[in-house]
């Protein structure tokens, strides 16, 4: 590599200058730089698997701009109640028997109100007695929201940065920058592991990724989980016909994000559906190691399960769960 050297131990004191210099790199310095990292503290060949089940759909007040679920937007999404605990636990044990390890819970709202959130501690604790890993994403929390959850036993809170502090309000104008980091201090103050990335190709520029990975990278701890998204265009939102991201940048984008947070799961999220095997490929050798699988992100397409699972025989890549994970020095 012929800039900055990929450190193998998570640092806290990234510089701007070097998240851009990494960014600069040839393709082929960059990927191999990102492939060392993670050969140095995860199995290279082990995806970790996650289902995400919107458990409460529509309706939400924020203006997201990308959201097909705001309510400002038509865009064909019927609003639905918060799904009742027992239809959340037969999908999570579905998803356990498709070779999750992880259940995701996502509902829209701007932050629940306690009724809410007494209901969903309810599926925590029953999704957890299955033996799943558990995450949930329910908007903003106060701090003692954050603490009745990881008492109910909740794993992972996600609570995406979306872009960059300076390109945020361009697609966001309903809650800060700063309401998402102190969401993000309050369920770690409360002892969950953070769930936090963004999402690509919203017209934002290079500048505004380097941003984005900076700011997540200098976090007080790295997020255990960076969800890297690529934007899903759907009609009636305001973003529906920007210009698409360039299938190279994106994969850019999780090679850095695998050399600043090494030990982090980099995973695939939103935008899969539209990518082909080979771009999946190579974010995979860029340090990618977590995808979401379902035929369904929340309210938006995703790839079927048989699609992933001829993939990964195509590449030998085998579920977290069905490995023994050792890391490969490189």
């Amino acid at each position: 590599m012929t800039a900055i050297p990929p450190s193998v131990e998570p640092r806290t004191d990234w510089k701007l200058a070097e998240v851009r210099a990494l960014f600069a790199l040839p393709f082929n310095d960059l990927v191999y730089g990102a492939q060392c990292v993670h050969r140095a503290n995860f199995d290279p060949n082990v995806v970790q698997m996650s289902t995400l089940l919107s458990i409460k759909t529509g309706a939400c007040p924020e203006d997201c701009a990308y959201c097909p679920q705001s309510v400002r937007y038509d865009t064909g999404v019927a609003p639905e109640a918060l799904m009742d605990v027992e239809t959340v636990v037969a999908t999570a044990r579905a998803a356990r028997e498709n070779g999750a390890t992880r259940f995701c819970m996502g509902a829209a709202y701007r932050g629940p109100k306690d009724r809410q959130l007494d209901t969903i501690c309810k599926m925590v604790r029953e999704v957890k007695a299955l033996g799943l890993e558990t995450c949930a994403t329910l908007g903003m929390l106060t701090s003692r929201q954050a603490v009745c959850l990881k008492q109910a036993g909740l794993d992972y809170y996600n609570h995406n940065l979306d872009s960059s502090a300076s390109f945020y309000a361009k697609i966001i104008t309903t809650r800060t920058y700063e309401d998402r980091l102190d969401t993000l201090a309050n369920v770690r103050n409360a002892g969950l592991n953070v769930c936090c990335g963004g999402i690509v190709g919203m017209g934002e520029t290079r500048v505004d990724r380097v941003e984005l990975l900076h700011t997540l990278a200098t976090l007080e701890e790295h997020p255990g989980s960076v969800p890297i998204n690529q934007l899903v265009q759907v009609a009636g939102t305001p973003l529906a016909g920007t210009a698409e991201l360039d299938s190279l940048e994106f994969v850019r984008t999780v090679a850095v994000a695998r050399i600043l947070m090494p030990r982090a799961h980099v995973r695939l999220s939103a935008g899969r559906e539209t990518m082909s095997d080979e771009m999946q490929a190579l974010c995979f050798l860029a340090g990618a190691n977590s995808i979401f699988f379902g035929d369904k992100l929340l309210t938006t397409a995703n790839p079927e399960l048989q699609r992933d699972r001829r993939l990964f025989e195509r590449l030998g890549i085998r579920p977290e769960a069905a490995a023994e994970i050792e890391p490969v020095v490189c």
